[in-house]
């Protein structure tokens, strides 16, 4: 749960309690603002990582060893691991003193990463640059939007993302999801239906990958 040293090396650690206390718990879930609390993710990703870490620095002693002749010591956490694992968001706060908050479906550093609900269903809209985000508002008829200053940038669009995206909600809503779908990966906007389990398994691209 927490290394051979500090503090809490002698205590039990179980996923859920690690991803409270290392953070992630408070990162996912709908915003305070919006009466969201902090949540846990729906698989046990710290034990998971863990697991991926331990993979690693397991081929990493074996290399060290052939090459040297040495053995190594593999010291891993949970904990550890979940701090780790913050990735942007650690950085985020690391660089500037900020704490993260939650954004729900939605992206700290890019502005429209989220989920849009459709007159049926939901899709993931995942705009990674200002040439995809003009391409999305012209599948959406909303081209002038791409003209506002506001919303030009990435970064224009991460400070004002409270007035763009009830504008890009509106319009989603007026077609179901494969309309969309159709349309932004026409255009190249990438983009991804909201799939329950099933619908996941079913999924062409996981058949034919023989998952």
């Amino acid at each position: 749960g927490f290394g051979q040293t500090g503090p809490k090396a002698n205590e039990a650690g179980y996923d859920a309690m690690i991803q409270a206390a290392g953070g992630l718990m408070s990162i996912t879930g709908e915003p305070k603002s919006k009466g969201g609390k902090a949540q846990k993710v729906g698989v046990a990703v710290t034990d998971l990582m863990t697991g991926m870490y331990a993979t690693t620095g397991i081929l990493a002693a074996l290399n060290y060893r052939n090459t040297t002749g040495v053995g190594q010591h593999i010291d891993l956490s949970l904990l550890d691991t979940q701090v780790a694992m913050l990735a942007n968001q650690g950085m985020n706060y690391l660089v500037s003193g900020n704490i993260p908050v939650r954004h729900g479906n939605g992206h700290p550093n890019i502005v429209p990463y989220q989920t849009f609900s459709c007159d049926d269903g939901e899709i993931l809209l995942a705009v990674g640059n200002d040439h995809q985000f003009i391409k999305a508002c012209s599948v959406l008829n909303l081209g002038y939007l791409a003209d506002d200053d506001r919303f030009k940038s990435n970064s224009d669009r991460v400070i004002n993302r409270n007035s763009l995206i009830p504008q890009l909600s509106k319009a989603f809503l007026t077609e179901n999801c494969q309309h969309w779908l159709n349309l932004l990966h026409k255009a190249g906007v990438p983009c991804g239906p909201v799939n329950n389990i099933q619908q996941a398994f079913e999924e062409p691209q996981v058949k034919q990958r023989n998952m």
